[in-house]
């Protein structure tokens, strides 16, 4: 039997939830190092250029950023297909993902997250208040008007199940939540509708009771919390 593979950073990170999403539908066994990049040391860089998680560790094989990961274990993997067949909604679903990562990305995790939770318990430093504002105020609710009218009421993306392109945007919403920014379900009610029915969906389900239970947890217990979870689904298997 082969060697786990490794994932470097804390699944309280919605990129690193994604690749972990990644592996457990196509049901690769794997380990989490739960590392913070912003306290990671210098060597970090060596495996992660831009100093970001996840990193993908098999051996001496690296990979960075989360949609690579994803991409890489649909191609090298069988089983449940995390991307849509037919060329042009594959297309779309790649589309879906970037507009996750990088535009919700930008204004949940950095906007919000980081400033609000990441840089006054974590680095003890105030966060931006201008940032947190114009994210709360002005480019997600943005965001969230343009998913209002591209979002099924029913059902996922594409079918009647998620795939990443739905996993990869609705978790960001988590870290939202985190933030204290919540979906107004008056204002966005097909988006509010879209993100309940992901959430409820595996793995996505437990990986958000994962992340619930480490944003309480002291950091050096964080590895041991994690630990238990893998033990837990390995037995499950």
């Amino acid at each position: 039997m082969s060697e786990p593979v490794t994932i470097i950073g804390s699944p309280v990170s919605p990129y690193v939830r994604k690749a972990m999403i990644a592996l457990e539908v196509k049901g690769v066994p794997y380990r989490i190092d739960p590392q913070i990049p912003f306290l990671t040391p210098p060597e970090f860089t060596q495996i992660s250029p831009l100093r970001r998680v996840p990193v993908y560790l098999d051996g001496p094989f690296v990979l960075n950023d989360s949609s690579v990961i994803c991409e890489y274990l649909e191609e090298t993997h069988g089983g449940t297909p995390l991307y849509p067949a037919e060329p042009r909604w594959r297309a779309k679903a790649r589309w879906f993902e970037e507009y996750a990562d990088d535009h919700l990305g930008r204004n949940v995790v950095f906007g919000l997250f980081f400033q609000k939770v990441i840089r006054p318990f974590v680095l003890k430093e105030e966060g931006d208040k201008e940032m947190i504002r114009k994210a709360e105020e002005e480019t997600l609710p943005a965001a969230l008007d343009y998913l209002e009218g591209v979002l099924p009421e029913v059902g996922f993306l594409f079918g009647d199940r998620p795939m990443m392109a739905d996993f990869a945007m609705s978790t960001m919403l988590l870290n939202a939540r985190y933030a204290g920014f919540e979906v107004d379900a008056a204002r966005w009610p097909t988006v509010a509708g879209w993100r309940d029915r992901c959430f409820k969906a595996e793995p996505l389900a437990r990986l958000h009771a994962l992340s619930d239970t480490l944003m309480t947890t002291r950091r050096n217990d964080m590895q041991g919390v994690i630990d238990a979870y893998l033990a837990e689904r390995q037995s499950a298997a």
